[in-house]
């Protein structure tokens, strides 16, 4: 329906229906208004399958939903760095939606990862910007190429569950326009999510769903975002408030509470109608936009979804070491599977994402007519391995070539409604681990787990496979993998600390009361590991194969551009090894030396591609100012600093392989105004400025330095640096204290005014 004709059935609808139409008519359906033909439409949790339910008071997974399939959760698929895979994904979650007549799944979860602890950071996609915001973006389009929308969320800086209804996420611009905002941003501009959901939490003191800049300056201004904001289930604060900010739609119901408070705010005049009759006009955009593509009749092959499933979590595992090449394991080998994981596989997390599977194939069950066999080794349940169970499982894997402990995070351990408090996998795992690798030298650790996990007994295994949470078929995927029929491509999407206390945000993560200060800034994740040179357990980008691959013949299309130019990178990947295999071509921007603190480098490009043993291909990328910029507080806007850049091609962030210059100019100078606390050495860096403080500069010379231009005895040479230095920290109105009786009068304020261009 066109624009004209929506704006007519609201210029028909009553006050009260207007005010209706902005909140939930239950827990899962918009209102519909029946005497003017406008549909109810039906929402529902996802964001890696359906979690379809008609209850109206169950959002966290207490009641059973419908049967459905469960993908694997965004901290695996952002591992894949395969931007064709999520969208396949996106496209089999939006065939399911309109199989269900469901207008908008709830997902993607965009949230930064800035602590491990954060309980829904297996929902979450990446530490990194760029990477989350490409990937939830394929995601989006392959969903909405359905004609179903998504619902990007939660936005935003919604980094931690800890208090997450009443906490306030205190950040500076800069912060949350490098770091925090550019999934959302990317998103909208490449994809169109159909709806955004805001955020429980503050932002810098003002909830998200009352949050005018926000809502309507930066999203919509901005960005251009043309869909509805819904709130998240319970976010909405003063709802007055919100529709003049730009929260379109409240979720549930309010019981017509809600609606009442809009309806007598427009007649006391305290809320413009023009603002309801806006947030209607954008939710009946959408609710046609559905309605009037629905195909109930899309038929959904839960089977064939299974065996994608099992398809994009066999690429999305990262194999993290393979000591000796011990995999792929020989099928013909004798192999003890180990850790009651390998049974039953924990594959998703805790919360509204949580699936109700139609089928689930655990690792056991995918080795039938192996030569496997099977020790318990732990109670998921009791978090306790017995005697017994450790005796057991020493015994399988001595008589075994290869043994294989299946092990991660119960369910307990990481949800959304709660932050972890530490980053170890159970006790009773490790002692399973460490006994087995005690028994048998060749062992192998699978880890199921939505976020890094501490590793002491690292050393003492041969191999690590990180299966993170791959949805309903991960067993499947993970015996192919073990065995060879599929070669890991993936990556890590976010930096494995060596511990907590290593982790950027570590003092000051979960805040205090109702206030969570961002104070590392910019600095999440790899960008704080590698500017402090840490060490880490697994460095962000880092992969395993079993092939291998080098990189060669870097070339630019300039090496040197203006910011306003683009600059073509291209080089050439080849697969050195004797097997198929993808590798991901990861390119990084290394910051020039500025006076801007800034990351040593960030990710700015990657390319995932296949290549069989022994072939080349050219890889390219386009880089634009973004791509060098940082954001300016002064300009309020995007900035590149003068300098030489390096284009960094790699394997992580800390195995960077290629590396090439380029100059690139800025086109904008950054505003400066000076005043009497200015100081010398900064204003001298400007050369209009330097030119107008000259008369200024020689008078505190003869002051400080008479004999300056004279031979000075070695001595009282440190004694000159000392006084020139002292010079270029002095603030202009220091020349009063030192240089006053020399100065004319008036000086101080002619200067400053010369400064400041004013005469």
């Amino acid at each position: 329906m066109d624009i004209g004709n929506i704006r007519a059935i609201i210029a028909r609808m009553t006050l009260e229906e207007k005010a209706g139409l902005c909140s939930g008519a239950d827990f899962w359906h918009t209102k519909a208004v029946e005497r003017l033909g406008i549909p109810a439409t039906m929402v529902s949790d996802g964001p890696h399958g359906l979690r379809k339910q008609d209850e109206e008071t169950d959002h966290l997974g207490v009641n059973d939903s419908i049967e459905a399939v469960c993908f694997p959760a965004g901290c695996a698929t952002a591992a894949s760095f395969d931007r064709d895979m999520v969208r396949r994904m996106g496209e089999a979650i939006g065939d399911s939606c309109q199989h269900e007549k469901l207008s908008v799944v709830l997902g993607p979860a965009v949230n930064i990862k800035r602590s491990p602890l954060c309980g829904r950071n297996f929902e979450y996609l990446s530490e990194d910007p760029y990477l989350a915001g490409e990937m939830c973006a394929a995601y989006i389009r392959g969903v909405q190429s359905r004609n179903v929308g998504t619902s990007i969320k939660h936005f935003a800086a919604n980094n931690q569950e800890h208090r997450r209804m009443s906490s306030s996420s205190d950040a500076d611009e800069r912060t949350l326009r490098e770091i925090y905002f550019p999934a959302f941003e990317t998103a909208v501009k490449q994809s169109q999510p159909w709806t955004v959901m805001c955020s429980y939490n503050r932002i810098n003191g003002v909830y998200a769903s009352e949050n005018r800049w926000l809502l309507t300056d930066v999203l919509r201004n901005e960005w251009g975002f043309e869909g509805y904001v819904m709130s998240d289930w319970g976010a909405t604060a003063d709802r007055v408030v919100g529709v003049h900010a730009g929260l379109d739609l409240e979720m549930p119901s309010s019981g017509g509470v809600n609606d009442a408070r809009i309806v007598q705010a427009v007649r006391e005049g305290r809320l413009a109608e023009s603002d309801v009759d806006l947030a209607c006009e954008r939710i009946l955009n959408i609710v046609y936009r559905y309605a009037e593509n629905a195909k109930p009749d899309t038929p959904w092959d839960k089977e064939a979804q299974h065996a994608l499933s099992a398809q994009i979590a066999a690429e999305c595992m990262v194999l993290l070491k393979n000591e000796g090449d011990l995999l792929p394991l020989d099928k013909s080998d004798s192999v003890a599977f180990i850790g009651e994981f390998a049974e039953k596989p924990r594959f998703q997390g805790g919360g509204s994402s949580h699936i109700h599977c139609f089928k689930k194939t655990s690792a056991l069950q995918a080795a039938d007519g192996l030569n496997v066999t099977y020790a318990r080794g732990y109670d998921v349940a009791a978090d306790s391995a017995s005697d017994g169970m450790i005796a057991e499982a020493v015994a399988a894997a001595k008589a075994a070539k290869v043994a294989v402990v299946f092990a991660g995070l119960p369910d307990s351990y990481e949800s959304e409604g709660y932050d972890r408090t530490h980053m170890r996998i159970p006790e009773c795992q490790v002692k399973v681990i460490e006994a087995v690798a005690a028994a048998n030298p060749n062992t192998v650790v699978v880890l199921h787990n939505g976020s890094p996990v501490e590793m002491p007994w690292i050393g003492k295994v041969k191999a690590v496979l990180e299966a993170y949470l791959g949805g309903q078929a991960v067993g499947l995927a993970t015996v192919r993998v073990l065995f060879g029929d599929a070669n890991p491509s993936g990556h890590l999407a976010e930096s494995f600390p060596l511990r907590l206390q290593d982790t950027p945000c570590y003092l000051y993560y979960g805040g205090e009361g109702n206030t969570a200060e961002y104070r590392e800034g910019v600095f999440v994740g790899y960008r704080y590991y590698d500017k402090r040179e840490m060490d880490v357990l697994f460095p962000f980008g880092h992969g395993l194969s079993y092939t291998t691959f080098e990189y060669s013949n870097l070339r630019l299309s300039a090496d040197s551009i203006r910011d306003t130019d683009t600059l073509t990178v291209t080089v050439t990947a080849k697969n050195t090894g004797s097997r198929a295999g993808k590798t991901v071509v990861q390119l990084y921007v290394r910051a020039a030396a500025g006076e801007v603190i800034r990351p040593v480098r960030e990710l700015k490009g990657f390319e995932k591609i296949e290549l069989q043993p022994g072939e080349s291909r050219d890889v390219s990328f386009t880089l634009d100012k973004r791509a060098f910029a940082y954001w300016s507080m002064a300009l309020g806007d995007w900035h590149v600093e003068d300098g030489e850049y390096a284009i960094e091609i790699g394997r992580s962030s800390r195995d960077i392989e290629l590396s090439a210059p380029v100059r690139v100019a800025s086109t904008t100078a950054v505003p400066v105004r000076y005043d009497a606390n200015s100081i010398f050495m900064d204003i001298v860096k400007d050369a209009r400025a330097a030119e107008a403080l000259k008369p200024l500069t020689d008078a505190l010379d003869a002051v400080f330095r008479p004999n300056a231009d004279e031979d000075t005895p070695a001595g009282e040479a440190i004694s000159n640096e000392m006084t020139a230095a002292m010079l270029n920290y002095m603030p202009l109105r220091g020349m009063l204290s030192f240089a006053g009786d020399k100065l004319p009068a008036g000086m101080l304020e002619q200067l400053l005014a010369r400064l400041n261009g004013k005469v």
